[in-house]
């Protein structure tokens, strides 16, 4: 797959200012933040995608206004002049956007201990919390707030300001129907705040900087919100950037796996044809895919998922758009626009799109990282490699950990050797994407076999290897590491029907006819996808109070309750199985002890994985890593293979390495 570079990788003029690509790197929570401050390690964190040839990056939005505290690490706008300007002087020659924004309703009381704003007295959707209705006052405070902000970023020497009127946004709430019932003239006229914030932002930014707005132009709520085209007036806006999704549809900014690709491409292709028609003509622009250097008409973004150098490439070509938000492809391959002007867009790490790293936005305050990169986010943390002699490492086990891990020796030099067991590498991974919709996990699987096969790794399928081919292998002076994944749980029931465990399942067991009871103790997509792809005949049994409560975490939460209804999936909530008998299944309420019964002709097991550390325990010297030290994420995983690579060239030997011990 060749890309061209003179277009997605290639210089574009943005307003008054040139960006060395047309790859945006979009804003996003990190809880990167030291207090309310753009830190060090965002500094590290944008870096690290301006070197890999990022073309505009914009910062994590912050508040304009102390009114305005949305999350606890979440920046505030008059705490971030040094760190903007340190992003600035880190990131050149890519263009940088401080992010701007208020979220209003959709904000939290939590931590500013105050009313939340909004247009109206409409209860939040998730928080139920109603707000206070800005009167004239507030709304002054707020434009003041933009304009100050705009200043600060100035102040920083930042390239411009993007403001947010996407989904989180105060501003989207005035622009909706949804949200603003108000009957003054901010009622009447929806787009008058927004107007009124562009034209203070504006005066305040000067002509030589870019005033960008994140703007929401579908809030999929057709009988009251916005719809694609309402599109309103955007006066000095050199960029925009649409996206979708409102409260009611928090999910679909950013959705996960579940949902294609590239989604707003279309939507995107409409805004910018309106923006045409509306007076932007193509003639006067300087170049193919380019920005106008006159203001006038903004250039346009297409976001909504997109992680594929073709798709972004394929959609400049069409006019669909005039930049590429890249941003969940940026955390998981830095270097994507870098691979791309090479040649070899073919090395660029996949992204899942699962979100189980990327959607921090959430009370545990996790750092926004990638299932398979485990270094974004922790740019500060990470050890350099141990620089040794080349060694000979025999890696035992192809799922991630050990994937990586041969990946991570040769990378650095070293002579690897992979035995997998089974006929195809990628362990758990293939089960997880053989669960219904989540097909896209796979996509790590041939990014691995091609990145061993071009470091030349020598991969073995189909070989057993035991202890006494361990023995030969440190004779013969080859390192060892254990890479042997995980094994079924003990079951907590008896049971008289047949029980496939998920693994089974998702490699293709057959199901018997009739009612089948799909056994979901964890609560992650497991269970759920497995109860979505057997249909009408499933019924769910969990202890938690809603099915798959751990997909809140991936923002999937809602969706995968409204695939389960239309699935026909019946779900038996709070409760444990206790046993199946005589084709029926005896269910326990985990606060009552009450009991009652379902009918069961087979049991889908998605209960809890152990270790499969059989050959560890036979020669415990030996370092190990994944699931067979405790099984977890794909994330830990490969994290925790990383590291046990550098300890086999180091030549550590126990039951395991104390990472605590190196600050890691």
């Amino acid at each position: 797959m060749i890309v061209d570079v003179g277009a997605l990788a290639g210089p574009v003029r943005v307003g008054p200012r040139t960006a060395p690509s047309r790859v945006v790197f979009g804003p996003h929570p990190t809880n990167l933040a030291r207090r309310r401050e753009i830190s060090d390690r965002h500094v590290a964190y944008y870096a690290r995608r301006a070197a890999g040839g990022c073309g505009v990056i914009v910062t994590e939005t912050a508040s304009v206004h102390e009114s305005d505290w949305p999350y606890e690490r979440a920046p505030l706008s008059v705490d971030c002049v040094d760190g903007w300007a340190a992003v600035r002087e880190a990131c050149r020659p890519a263009l940088v956007l401080a992010g701007l924004g208020h979220a209003g309703a959709q904000g939290s009381s939590a931590y500013s201990q105050q009313t939340l704003w909004g247009a109206s007295r409409i209860a939040d959707v998730a928080s139920r919390e109603v707000p206070q209705v800005m009167e004239q006052a507030e709304i002054d405070a707020l434009v003041a707030g933009f304009a100050s902000a705009a200043a600060l970023a100035v102040s920083a020497d930042l390239d411009g300001v993007e403001i947010d009127a996407g989904q989180y946004a105060l501003l989207r709430q005035f622009l909706s129907g949804l949200t603003n019932q108000r009957d003054d003239a901010y009622g009447r006229d929806r787009g008058r705040l927004l107007r009124e914030v562009l034209g203070a932002v504006r005066r305040a930014l000067g002509e030589d900087r870019i005033l960008a707005l994140r703007l929401c132009c579908d809030e999929l709520a057709p009988w009251a919100g916005i719809t694609p085209g309402q599109l309103p007036d955007l006066p000095g806006v050199d960029l925009v950037t649409v996206v979708r999704g409102s409260g009611l549809t928090t999910h679909a900014t950013r959705p996960d796996l579940h949902t294609d690709p590239g989604f707003n491409r279309a939507l995107c292709a409409s805004v910018r044809h309106a923006l045409i028609t509306a007076g932007w003509s193509p003639e006067q622009r300087t170049e193919p895919f380019s920005a106008r250097d006159q203001r006038g008409g903004p250039a346009v973004v297409l976001q909504g998922s997109v992680v594929d150098p073709a798709f972004a490439q394929a959609a400049l070509e069409a006019g669909v758009c005039d930049l590429v938000e890249m941003t969940r492809a940026q955390i998981a391959d830095p270097g994507l626009v870098a691979l791309v002007r090479a040649g070899t867009p073919e090395r660029i790490r996949p992204a899942t799109l699962s979100n189980q790293r990327t959607h921090v936005r959430d009370p545990r305050n996790p750092i926004v990282s990638d299932d398979a990169e485990p270094d974004a986010g922790h740019e500060m943390e990470t050890p350099a490699f141990p620089v040794v002699e080349p060694r000979d490492v025999l890696v035992v086990g192809g799922g991630p950990a050990g994937l990586e891990a041969a990946r991570e020796l040769a990378r650095h030099g070293h002579r690897v050797r992979l035995a997998e067991r089974s006929a195809r590498l990628g362990g758990a991974v293939l089960l997880a994407a053989a669960v219904a919709g989540r097909r896209r996990m796979g996509v790590l699987i041939p990014w691995w076999e091609r990145e061993l096969a071009r470091l030349g790794v020598t991969v073995e399928t189909g070989v057993h290897v035991d202890a006494a081919a361990l023995d030969a292998a440190g004779r013969d002076g080859t390192a060892v590491l254990l890479a042997t994944g995980s094994r079924s749980g003990l079951r907590s029931y008896a049971a008289d029907v047949p029980v496939v465990t998920a693994a089974e399942f998702a490699a293709g067991a057959v199901l018997p006819d009739g009612p089948v009871v799909v056994h979901d103790p964890v609560g992650d997509w497991t269970g759920v996808g497995a109860a979505e792809q057997v249909g009408s005949r499933a019924v769910l049994v969990t202890p938690d109070q809603v099915a798959g409560t751990q997909l809140s975490i991936t923002g999937d939460l809602a969706p995968a309750t409204v695939r389960l209804d239309r699935a026909g999936v019946r779900r038996e909530l709070l409760s444990s199985l206790v046993e199946v008998r005589g084709g029926v299944a005896v269910l326990e309420h985990v606060w009552t002890g009450g009991r009652r019964e379902v009918p069961c002709a087979a049991v889908v097991d998605c209960g809890h994985r152990l270790p499969d550390d059989a050959l560890w325990r036979a020669r415990p010297h030996l370092v190990r890593a994944g699931d067979c030290v405790a099984p977890r994420t794909l994330h830990e995983a490969i994290r925790e293979g990383r590291r046990a690579a550098a300890e086999v060239v180091r030549g550590n030997r126990g039951p395991g390495p104390d990472f605590r011990a190196q600050g890691v």
